[in-house]
């Protein structure tokens, strides 16, 4: 019976908290520092790129501000441009490993080849992986970046035997099927006549 009383009382000042809660501003949904859409927006435009670039860029991307991280790193560690950076670094599923992917083979290079860097990190599936290939690569052998690159973009796998390449151009036979269909009609139980 008490239990009945407390909770007429309390019901509707439960309900009051309730409708007030729900009549404030979310707090969700500010514009604090620590969204990552005005994060993302921030570093682009200090990065050099233009105000609608960034905004189509940030509002288009999952991580935007993985995104804006991967290019003010490539811009800041290489002789990429922020405008260079931006398209690898949105299309990229991983735009952290492919900022670490360009940084570490182009300090690895020392040579201007950082546009091809830029590219090849892009295509490849698991930057950081390509990248530890090229400069593990170039550590011991004496080999020219490019064909490093070459070699470990290439996507075939020689351990087990399978290749991506296109397979060779087998000439098939021109095999017809030509169905039998008997000419008498098979009884619905053969064994019950």
């Amino acid at each position: 019976m008490l239990n009945i009383k407390v909770m007429r009382l309390t019901a509707p000042l439960l309900a009051m908290a309730g409708w007030l809660a729900m009549s404030l501003p979310s707090t969700g949904v500010t514009t604090s520092y620590l969204n990552d859409y005005r994060v993302c927006a921030a570093r682009l435009l200090k990065a050099g790129i233009t105000a609608e670039a960034a905004s189509q860029s940030c509002a288009t991307v999952l991580r935007p501000s993985e995104v804006s991280g991967c290019v003010v790193q490539i811009k800041a560690r290489t002789e990429i441009s922020a405008t260079d950076a931006l398209s690898p670094c949105r299309q990229s599923r991983r735009p952290e490993e492919l900022a670490n992917c360009v940084i570490g083979i182009s300090v690895n290079t020392k040579e201007a080849v950082n546009q091809e860097v830029l590219n090849y990190c892009a295509r490849s599936l698991l930057p950081v992986r390509f990248a530890q290939c090229v400069v593990g690569l170039r550590a011991e052998i004496n080999v020219a970046p490019k064909l490093a690159m070459d070699n470990c973009i290439d996507g075939s796998d020689r351990i087990s035997g399978f290749s991506t390449s296109p397979l060779p151009q087998i000439q098939m036979r021109s095999i017809q099927f030509q169905p039998t269909f008997e000419s008498a009609p098979t009884p619905a139980n053969p064994g019950r006549n």
